[in-house]
């Protein structure tokens, strides 16, 4: 089973452990609701319990792989692109995540994309109060 798949069925068993192994140490997740990014394993775990208890029906709904440019770096990697659809707060989501792999596999940059632009702003409400919640933010 390749990260890909692994990371999916994290995603779809609610498993922060079987994440954990999934990320580098340094990984960065851009986010649509922050201009700049969550950095390193232990911030963006905290985030992904928080996405994982604030995405309502998040299912992954399509898959494409090659190779993308990182935000970071600029240099070309291994990638996957995860098209998702989800509903925060009861508004439907369109999204899709931006996966860029390291030698190992490991998951180094995480990039979300999500539509329309009111659904952005109801994910960001409600990652911002789960965040302050876990002392994240």
């Amino acid at each position: 089973m390749d990260t890909v798949d692994r990371f999916r069925a994290a995603v779809d068993a609610r498993d922060l452990t079987a994440l954990d192994d999934l990320f580098t140490e340094d990984i960065r997740l851009y986010s649509p609701v922050k201009f700049t990014p969550f950095e390193g394993k232990a911030m963006v775990m905290g985030l992904f319990g928080v996405l994982l208890r604030t995405f309502e029906d998040f299912r992954y709904v399509g898959e494409y792989s090659g190779a993308a440019q990182t935000s970071a770096e600029g240099v070309t990697l291994p990638s996957a692109v995860l098209v998702f659809r989800a509903a925060v707060d009861g508004k439907e989501i369109h999204g899709i995540d931006l996966l860029h792999f390291d030698e190992d596999g490991r998951i180094t940059e995480f990039t979300v994309m999500v539509r329309p632009r009111s659904a952005v702003e109801t994910l960001g409400e409600a990652v911002l109060k789960g965040l302050v919640a876990e002392g994240l933010a």
